[in-house]
């Protein structure tokens, strides 16, 4: 019988695997973030929901950042960056978001499972996270899912530092405080 504790070791051995990523990789993709006028994230199901806790969380860092499709959202030109959270790297909102974006010169920042698809090979800045294999202890893409949350949390750590930003400064931003 599975137990809740036998869950919590499958996904935290998996998040193990976030130990391997490339300092300097993560450091340019901050950096990118950062330079970029307008920050877009985008991502289908579950990833789109992580997508738009991120955007929130640049939002409250005072970047102007949107979760594409909204009604809000700006056109995408050359000056902004966009972000593309795809397990499988061949989701076709996506690619599809990865054209336009090719046409009019942003750039393109993939958090994928593989090297092996389209997204991954359309980017200009790419993370690729390693995961286990699912099973009923993580099902479908839950671990993808969640390596992106804490990827993309760390991603914030990061931002803040760069920008010297402290918890009090996001949180004067955070609509709960207005």
């Amino acid at each position: 019988m599975t137990t809740l504790i036998d869950s919590l070791e499958y996904m935290m051995n998996n998040f193990e695997n976030l130990r391997g990523l490339d300092e300097k990789t993560v450091a340019d993709i901050s950096r990118q973030i950062l330079n970029s006028r307008n920050v877009f994230v985008y991502g289908v199901g579950r990833s789109g929901i992580v997508g738009r806790m991120f955007a929130m969380r640049l939002v409250q860092m005072g970047l102007q950042a949107y979760f594409v499709g909204e009604t809000i959202a700006p056109v995408v030109t050359g000056n902004d960056s966009v972000i593309l959270l795809s397990g499988t790297g061949e989701t076709q909102g996506a690619l599809l978001v990865a054209q336009i974006c090719r046409r009019v010169n942003a750039k393109i920042i993939s958090i994928t499972s593989s090297t092996e698809n389209s997204i991954y090979k359309a980017s200009d800045f790419r993370i690729v996270l390693k995961t286990n294999k699912s099973s009923d202890l993580a099902p479908l893409g839950t671990l993808f899912e969640s390596s992106c949350h804490i990827l993309l949390d760390m991603i914030v750590a990061l931002l803040m530092k760069m920008k010297r930003e402290t918890e009090e400064d996001l949180r004067k931003r955070h609509a709960i405080w207005l």
